[in-house]
C-alpha cells in the first residue's frame, strides 16, 4: 500500500511552516506542482495524499474537481507557453526549500 499523508511528513521531516507552504502552493491555480517538486521535493501523487490528509472531505473534492478541469494550470504541460515562472512577480525570493520570510 502507498504512503499515507503522515509517513510523507515524517520522511521529508517537513516543519508546521513549511506544511502550510506546501498546502498554499497546492491550493493555489497559478502554482503548478513541478514547482512544489523543484522546491520540497514532494511529487503530485504525494500533493494529493497531503491534501485529502489535510483538507475537509467537500475541500478537497473542490480542489480535486478544479485542478483537473480543462483550463488549470496546475500542470506545465496545460500551462500558456508565454507564462516561463514559477513565482508570480510581486511573490518574494524562494530558492530550493527555503522560504523567505513574509
Amino acid at each position: 500500500m502507498g504512503k499515507s499523508s503522515l509517513d510523507i511528513l515524517r520522511e521529508k521531516n517537513f516543519t508546521e511552516m513549511q506544511l502550510d507552504r506546501i498546502l498554499e502552493m497546492a491550493w493555489e491555480d497559478r502554482t503548478p506542482f513541478e514547482a512544489i517538486l523543484f522546491q520540497f521535493g514532494i511529487p503530485e501523487k504525494d500533493i494529493i495524499k497531503l491534501m485529502r490528509g489535510n483538507l475537509k472531505e467537500s475541500s478537497f473534492k473542490r480542489w480535486r474537481k478544479r485542478v483537473n478541469s480543462g483550463v488549470s494550470t496546475k500542470h506545465l504541460k496545460k500551462r500558456n507557453s508565454d507564462i516561463t515562472r514559477f513565482k508570480c512577480t510581486r511573490q518574494k525570493a524562494i530558492s530550493g526549500n527555503r522560504i523567505s520570510k513574509r
